[in-house]
């Protein structure tokens, strides 16, 4: 509901895709999915990804990145490491190769400082494929890089010529 489909509860989210907690619960409830929020903390603490985020006091949450609805994460340009990674299923490499990573619907393409991350990341989509990320050269090209509280690295687009495959795995 954070990233995708607020309208399902009827849920506000402001232009920085904060919702009200208290809102969020009561919605939930509301539409026979309700959790507590001793629940609510745990599942923001334990996430494995950690999507989601509390503000300092907790009165309002929001997913870190991610979206498919138009939010303004109100994230500062960063300047990124020397490579990064992008996990995927071997079944998008031709489309990659031709076109680069896209962001699609979402608001940025998703990226890894490690590979065991981005391979985690990729094998939800199948046989994965493992693609290095020239992050420095972009960036130094004028491309922005930017970091979700969770450190999940984020850009626009990465043109074919900074990619590289780095290995296919099992």
């Amino acid at each position: 509901m954070l990233r995708h489909k607020p309208e399902i509860i009827q849920l506000n989210l402001d232009e920085n895709g904060w919702a009200k907690t208290e809102e969020l619960l009561h919605q939930l409830a509301k539409h026979n999915r309700k959790i507590s929020f001793p629940i609510l903390e745990e599942v923001v603490a334990n996430n494995d990804k950690q999507r989601f985020a509390f503000n300092t006091d907790k009165t309002k949450i929001r997913a870190s990145q991610g979206h498919s609805i138009d939010i303004s994460l109100g994230y500062q340009s960063v300047r990124p490491p020397r490579i990064l990674y992008h996990g995927t299923a071997t079944r998008f490499l031709d489309s990659i190769l031709e076109k680069g990573l896209l962001k699609r619907n979402r608001h940025h393409v998703h990226l890894s400082k490690d590979i065991h991350t981005a391979s985690n990341v990729g094998s939800r989509h199948g046989k994965v494929v493992i693609l290095e990320i020239r992050a420095k050269e972009m960036h130094e090209a004028g491309f922005e890089f930017f970091v979700s509280e969770n450190q999940v690295w984020l850009t626009d687009h990465v043109p074919v010529e900074y990619l590289s495959l780095v290995e296919t795995l099992d």
